[in-house]
């Protein structure tokens, strides 16, 4: 997977948008106004920063080596995926990003909700 791909697919999410609020080199996106993932620009290998349920970040970093506490975040509520560590299909990267998408919407208030078309 590149950096690419994975933004194109964050990007793609409704009422998703991108920024730069931490400096040039982290790329975060959220949705309403809140953060659903954090990626870096220059690091040599491709990493991600999801928001998890607590429950499954677990079991996600006891059966995946290249899934571990998030990095400079929360480490009950996020992840981070180092995605070219190898053990990581693509499709399970970007059903994590679907997961951590859906959980921010979830706690985004009814009137949120209907501002944003969500």
């Amino acid at each position: 997977m590149t950096i690419d791909t994975l933004r194109d697919y964050l990007l793609a999410k409704p009422a998703a948008t991108e920024s730069l609020p931490f400096g040039p080199t982290s790329l975060v996106f959220k949705v309403a106004g809140k953060m659903f993932a954090v990626t870096g620009l220059e690091d040599p290998d491709l990493r991600v920063n999801l928001k998890c349920d607590p429950d499954r970040a677990s079991q996600l970093r006891e059966h995946h080596t290249a899934i571990r506490p998030g990095w400079h975040m929360n480490k009950r509520h996020w992840n981070t995926l180092y995605i070219d560590e190898g053990d990581l299909r693509e499709s399970l990267v970007f059903e994590l990003v679907d997961h951590s998408y859906d959980l921010v919407v979830g706690s985004l208030t009814r009137k949120a909700r209907e501002e944003f078309g969500l």
